[in-house]
C-alpha cells in the first residue's frame, strides 16, 4: 500500500464543536450601608443572580449581577431589618483549552455557574456604619465552532453486515416521549 493509498483512508469533516474552555474562581467583597447602625449580624443570603457572556480575545467575560440581603438588628438588638443592594460584576475567565483550527470568527459562547454567588462571611466594618460582605462564585465556560476533524476511514467495512445484526431490535417511538430535547444545553439561564 502506498502512502497516497494511506492517505485516502481519511476524512475531514467540518462540524461544531467545543473549541475552547475554561474555568475560574473569583471571591469579592461588597460593603453595604444599612438604613441604621447595625448591632450585629443575623443573616445573610444572595439571590437574584444574572449573567451573560461573550468572548473577548482569548478570555470570556462574564458580566453578571445579584442581590444581597443582610438581615440585622440595631438599636441594641430590640429592632430588626433586611438591607438590600444589587451589586454587580465582571470575571475575566481565560480559556485554558483552544482549538487553533477554527473556521470562522462566528462562536457560540456558553457560560454556567457552577458555584452559585454565595456568603462566606458577613461582618460588621470597623467604621460601625457598613457591613463587610466576603461572596464566592465560579464559572465554566465553553466556546462552540466550526472546526475540521480528521476520522479514519475502514475500506474494507462492509455496511451490508451490520444492517440487521446490530440494528435488529426495535424501539417505540413511546420511548422517546419523556426526554428532554434541551438536555444537553444545560440551565443556561442561571
Amino acid at each position: 500500500m502506498s502512502l497516497s493509498d494511506k492517505n485516502l483512508n481519511y476524512r475531514e469533516i467540518i462540524t461544531k464543536a467545543v473549541c475552547g474552555k475554561g474555568r475560574k474562581f473569583s471571591q469579592a467583597s461588597h460593603n453595604i450601608t444599612p438604613a441604621h447602625k447595625p448591632t450585629s449580624i443575623l443573616g445573610c443570603w444572595i439571590i437574584n443572580h444574572k449573567y451573560d457572556a461573550e468572548k473577548k480575545g482569548d478570555a470570556i467575560e462574564v458580566n453578571g449581577k445579584y442581590d444581597i440581603n443582610i438581615w440585622f438588628s440595631y438599636d441594641n438588638n430590640t429592632k430588626t431589618n433586611v438591607a438590600t443592594e444589587t451589586v454587580a460584576y465582571t470575571d475575566i475567565v481565560p480559556l485554558a483549552l483552544q482549538d487553533k483550527n477554527v473556521l470562522s470568527d462566528e462562536m457560540e459562547v456558553l457560560a454556567r455557574a457552577i458555584q452559585q454567588p454565595n456568603t462566606l462571611e458577613a461582618t460588621i466594618a470597623t467604621n460601625a456604619t457598613d457591613v463587610n460582605v466576603q461572596v464566592e462564585r465560579e464559572f465554566m465556560v465553553e466556546v462552540i465552532g466550526e472546526t475540521k476533524v480528521c476520522v479514519y476511514v475502514n475500506p474494507d467495512f462492509s455496511g451490508d453486515d451490520w444492517d440487521e445484526k446490530v440494528w435488529d431490535y426495535d424501539v417505540e417511538d413511546e420511548a422517546f416521549e419523556d426526554l428532554d430535547p434541551n438536555f444537553l444545553m444545560g440551565d443556561l439561564e442561571e
